[in-house]
């Protein structure tokens, strides 16, 4: 049997520099907090909660931590995906000996940016992606919430503004290219005047690209990553358009009952939020079990 790994799988390089951010502050002796999950991958939360990194759940669990002192001279990551203007402003203000350490990803301060900027010159923001992901949330976090958030071509059909309006429409950094481009040409039927700025990882659009063309090629795809990782899910409904036989796996133990000796290729590739040694040992047991 063959077994084709994509050149892009694993890390992106956002999820690499916030879990090196960690690390380094665990090798510091320092305590630390992340706000929400570093990355979304159990294996690699699991691994730093034994090492005692704490998670903060949410905005709630945030003020009841600061209520009762438990922040005092400790760190607080604010993962990749980045968060709300409010939330740094909230840890700064009723826990100054804390320490933020901002991991958000660059390509998401981009956007960041962007919005402020246009939102500030009078622009209506609309955002494609989920509205219920973290990193959307920290984008509408730095306007107050005032943005769109279309998350289907369908909402998109069914939006409604005045034809003059001036529209600024960006991207969560994991969103598929063809779903941001069916929106784009909606929104430039509708008339309305559209500032259309891609801000789409350059590596979501390669390890996309690449997935599709592998699970092309292949027999069985094996797609690995966590179950609440959006890039992940986006992957494996991409190679799941080219390979019937495509499958979404945590770890090798995901694996049994998906692959049978008539195979005779099976492609590998994986979220931005899985770690090299997760795709490695999958590479490794299917080589040697199949």
């Amino acid at each position: 049997m063959q077994v084709k790994v994509a050149e892009t799988a694993g890390f992106c390089y956002g999820v690499k520099r916030a879990v090196d951010m960690v690390q380094k502050a665990l090798l510091e002796g320092r305590r630390i907090f992340t706000y929400g999950p570093i990355v979304h991958n159990e294996a690699v939360v699991e691994e730093l909660a034994e090492k005692g990194v704490r998670i903060i759940d949410d905005r709630r669990m945030l003020c009841e931590l600061l209520e009762k002192g438990e922040l005092k001279g400790a760190s607080v990551v604010i993962r990749s995906h980045g968060a709300p203007e409010e939330i740094f402003e909230l840890i700064r203000e009723k826990e100054p000996t804390a320490e933020i350490i901002d991991a958000t990803c660059p390509n998401v301060k981009h956007i960041h940016k962007i919005v402020r900027e246009r939102h500030a010159a009078g622009d209506q923001i609309a955002i494609c992606g989920d509205p219920e992901h973290p990193e959307v949330r920290g984008i509408l976090g730095q306007i107050g919430g005032d943005a769109m958030v279309l998350n289907t071509v369908r909402d998109c059909e069914a939006l409604e503004l005045p034809e003059d309006t001036r529209l600024c429409f960006v991207s969560q950094t994991t969103q598929s290219m063809t779903k941001f481009q069916d929106m784009v040409d909606i929104l430039h039927k509708k008339r309305y005047y559209t500032n259309v700025i891609n801000t789409i990882c350059n590596a979501t659009q390669r390890r996309q690209t690449e997935a599709a063309q592998l699970a092309s090629e292949c027999d069985a795809m094996l797609v690995i990553g966590g179950r609440n990782s959006s890039n992940t899910r986006k992957l494996y409904d991409i190679c799941r358009s080219e390979c019937e036989r495509t499958y979404f796996i945590q770890s090798i133990t995901d694996i049994k009952g998906t692959i049978d000796h008539s195979v005779r290729c099976v492609g590998i590739t994986a979220g931005a939020s899985t770690p090299k040694t997760i795709i490695e040992e999958v590479f490794k047991y299917v080589r040697d079990e199949f």
